[in-house]
């Protein structure tokens, strides 16, 4: 229901469309993958190492809030 709603495709839409696709539409969707997949790690490798250049510590917030929650519950 979500899925007709925001991109206007159900899976039988989706299956019929890979089916009579082109070897290169299958192989232009898979390069964009891979692409949007390597900038993502990247950007991420570089938001934190920016962050521990700061002396921001998210790990360490994370745990103390997860150790903080848990104390609270006792």
């Amino acid at each position: 229901m979500v899925s007709e709603i925001l991109f206007g495709m159900d899976e039988s839409t989706l299956a019929y469309d890979l089916q009579r696709a082109h070897s290169a539409d299958i192989w232009f969707l898979r390069a964009r993958f891979w692409f949007w997949g390597a900038v993502a790690c990247l950007a991420s490798f570089v938001i934190g190492q920016a962050l521990a250049v700061y002396g921001i510590n998210t790990l360490s917030w994370a745990w103390n809030g997860v150790v903080d929650f848990w104390n609270h519950l006792w």
